[in-house]
């Protein structure tokens, strides 16, 4: 999710989001290859007459041609869609093998400090 109001000019939120995807790559692998989505919040914010453009301007910078969603938390604008999917995603899902568990999440290595 990323905040896409034009609160701080000198930020260009494509390099945060850039940087915060290759943080995810070194941090974990696996979920680095998880499905991703991005989701611009906070369209509220942004004149009705330049989203559009900013909106592709901003997928063009960031090189992403996965699943976009234009959210407005406070008006809820675009959160049925985005609700929507995420709901489709899910039930999609329930239906796929399950993955290997993660052993550092297993419930036998939790508070495992012998006798």
């Amino acid at each position: 999710m990323i905040d896409f109001a034009p609160f701080d000019t000198d930020v260009d939120s494509v390099a945060q989001a850039k940087a915060i995807v290759r943080e995810l790559k070194r941090y974990d692998e696996s979920l680095y290859e998880k499905p991703r989505w991005v989701v611009l919040n906070k369209l509220d914010m942004v004149p009705s007459e330049e989203r559009a453009q900013r909106v592709a301007d901003f997928i063009k910078r960031f090189r992403w041609k996965g699943p976009v969603f234009q959210i407005s938390a406070l008006t809820r604008e675009g959160c049925e869609t985005l609700i929507r999917a995420i709901f489709d995603h899910v039930a999609a899902s329930k239906n796929k093998p399950p993955v290997e568990p993660d052993p550092r999440f297993s419930s036998d290595s939790i508070g495992d400090d012998g006798p």
